[in-house]
């Protein structure tokens, strides 16, 4: 047995549960002696050894102070054995070696803190087990904040990776093609949704375009969505389009969705290589909003005849009709999904709509689609209530 050394009464402190291991019982004695002139002194739960200290440790202990002589483990081996044991509990060292070097190896192991037990009194005992239990409490925060900074950077670099990349060849900008895209996930600090879109420019020359909204807002839809987009693109690229394309793409919805109640509605659009004409197919979707020759003196409203037939993964064997548009030289189109137009209009139940949609393009003397999303986040004081997704496409004849 080494003898503590007594001292001032410890700090107040708030309630504590040590496990103390320690298999000399004058020294456990005294440990109690020490800590019991604390304000508030701590349940101590005994234990002469490691097998019986496994026994004894429960949730509810913040410190583990153990000697480093005990029957079944000596040294650093049985503070080791006691880490491993209680990896997410505070551990202090209360050992008689005296030596510098165990000391810092003991802290690099894992321990809080190392004291010798000859040099130890009530307020040193009392307040490194405090400070040891606040360290460990820091160190278990740093590292799940580690973590889960960790785990943003890996969902963030995912989700970056499952946006798309347009294709279209360089030459459709001399030809007077414009083609922009935006997306803004409702949900919070997420890059994905279960709102899509792609544009694909396949090797005649067409232009083709598609945006979707997967009914719901969670994870699952955003990983849906992501493989709807995906399954448009590669049939495309095959050489897929109309009724055929979106009997597949329903097939897929029906095989990937978690639940027989998701639904998704869609809006697609292929261009013809001269940007003149349009086939459109507009599936339980808003409908595009559509001007020719301008907003000023030019024809501003939506697409006629929408829309094209109900949303995929509802009704069984249906046939979406074709709707066909001239263009004409000089047009825009936007494509969006409802999160664009669910806004609610000077704070009161209605909501902006179609209607406001194309008000506010009127007021604005064009489709800006940066300024239209700006109003529509300034009417939800910069918190969308749904996500977001819109693309606009259009052709201005080159000078």
């Amino acid at each position: 047995m080494t003898a503590l050394s007594p001292g001032t009464p410890a700090a107040p402190h708030e309630m504590q549960t040590i496990l103390l291991i320690e298999d000399d019982a004058g020294d456990a004695f005294l440990v109690e002696e020490l800590l019991a002139g604390a304000a508030t002194p701590p349940k101590i739960i005994w234990a002469r050894s490691l097998a019986e200290s496994r026994d004894r440790l429960t949730d509810e202990v913040q410190c583990v102070v153990v000697d480093l002589s005990l029957p079944d483990a000596t040294g650093l081996e049985a503070l080791r054995q006691v880490i491993t044991m209680a990896p997410d509990t505070a551990v202090l060292v209360l050992t008689g070696l005296n030596d510098a070097h165990v000391g810092v190896e003991a802290v690099a192991v894992g321990a809080q803190d190392y004291l010798v037990k000859q040099d130890v009194d009530e307020r040193l005992l009392a307040r490194a087990i405090s400070y040891a239990i606040e360290r460990k409490r820091a160190d278990l925060a740093q590292r799940k904040l580690a973590d889960a900074q960790h785990l943003s950077r890996e969902n963030a670099r995912l989700e970056h990776g499952l946006l798309p990349v347009p294709m279209l060849k360089p030459e459709l900008a001399r030809d007077g093609l414009q083609h922009q895209a935006r997306y803004l996930p409702g949900r919070r600090q997420a890059l994905l949704a279960g709102d899509f879109w792609d544009t694909v420019q396949t090797p005649d020359g067409a232009v083709h375009v598609v945006i979707g909204d997967v009914c719901g807002h969670g994870p699952d839809e955003a990983a849906l969505g992501v493989a709807l987009r995906i399954a448009w693109r590669t049939l495309v690229l095959a050489g897929h389009t109309g009724t055929e394309l979106l009997t597949t793409l329903e097939a897929v919805l029906r095989n990937e969705r978690k639940s027989p109640e998701i639904f998704t509605t869609m809006c697609t659009v292929t261009i013809d290589p001269g940007l003149r004409t349009a086939k459109l197919h507009v599936v339980g979707h808003p409908p595009p909003v559509w001007v020719r020759g301008g907003v000023d003196g030019g024809v501003l409203d939506v697409v006629p005849d929408t829309p094209s037939g109900p949303p995929l993964g509802i009704f069984t064997d249906v046939d979406w009709a074709t709707i066909d548009l001239d263009l004409g030289d000089d047009w825009s189109m936007l494509l969006y999904t409802d999160g664009l137009i669910e806004a609610t209009v000077g704070g009161g139940p209605d909501l902006l709509g179609t209607e406001g949609l194309i008000r506010l393009i009127r007021e604005q003397g064009e489709i800006d689609l940066d300024r239209i999303i700006t109003s529509v986040q300034e009417m939800h004081r910069d918190a969308l209530s749904d996500d977001l997704a819109a693309v606009l496409v259009g052709r201005r004849p080159p000078p």
